[in-house]
């Protein structure tokens, strides 16, 4: 413990010396780091879904620069300062674990999930919205599964999971109708409560929608790659083949780099 709590007193030291010295470092603000915190965070995702711990450990170093560089702005300001970080997020775990630090019995992950969000709105002496927290610059799929998980986190949800089929046939068989009339307004909004409804059926179900979706895409990628190779090493042009000509490819390349239960 000694060597970890020096190891970050020395990268605090090292940020000093930085935005004290460096040209770059010294001219950042918290507007100018804030797209490439985002770009950091996508790259951390993305380790985390090829599974590659060296990978995850960089990333998580290069988000750790932009959290003290932020407390270090801060500090400049008068605003706050690292301790002042550690020392909230601190208050808060303890505050929102009672069946760790306090009395409180739970049974599994979902109630203490339950339990979290009824704290949060505690906090707020019970004004706050249930769905004030979820930023509104969130990807509209992470929105949705992160709406869901609030709102289940104060009861509202289905009682059995198996219900949620009848909802999502339900706004498919919407979606059709829209689709018939040609209004594409009425699509569009359909569309919407569909891909709402799914995404709270992958929920129910265990499943990531992000990491579903993500996974699905490598695999395309990796398919068309070879499709793309494939055609390239025949000397012929994608544009010049026959779809039926692309699908024994594509078939093959199914077949080349089968996943796990497919």
């Amino acid at each position: 413990m000694e060597s970890k709590k020096n190891t970050f007193q020395r990268l605090l030291e090292v940020m000093d010396e930085l935005r004290e010295k460096c040209p770059w470092d010294k001219v950042q603000t918290n507007e100018t780091l804030r797209t490439l915190t985002i770009e950091e965070t996508y790259e951390l995702a993305e380790s985390i879904l090829e599974k590659d711990d060296e990978a995850i450990s960089k990333e998580l170093g290069d988000l750790l620069l932009h959290i003290v560089f932020y407390a270090k702005i801060g500090e400049e300001k008068g605003a706050f300062h690292i301790g002042t970080v550690m020392e909230k997020l601190i208050e808060k775990l303890i505050y929102r674990h009672p069946h760790i630090f306090g009395d409180v019995q739970v049974q599994d992950a979902k109630e203490v999930e339950e339990n979290w969000e009824q704290l949060k709105l505690k906090e707020k002496n019970g004004n706050k919205s249930v769905l004030s927290g979820v930023p509104k610059s969130l990807p509209a799929m992470i929105k949705a599964n992160r709406i869901q998980d609030k709102v289940r986190g104060v009861g509202f949800d289905w009682e059995e999971r198996a219900q949620v089929w009848d909802k999502l046939k339900e706004e498919f068989n919407e979606l059709q109708v829209e689709i018939e009339q040609g209004n594409q307004d009425g699509i569009e909004d359909e569309f919407g409560d569909l891909f709402f409804s799914l995404i709270n059926t992958a929920r129910l179900y265990g499943v990531n929608p992000e990491n579903a979706l993500e996974r699905t895409n490598q695999k395309f990628i990796g398919r068309f790659n070879y499709l793309e190779k494939k055609t390239i090493q025949k000397g012929r042009s994608l544009k010049d083949m026959s779809l039926a000509e692309m699908d024994e490819i594509w078939e093959e390349a199914k077949m080349m780099l089968k996943g796990p239960k497919e």
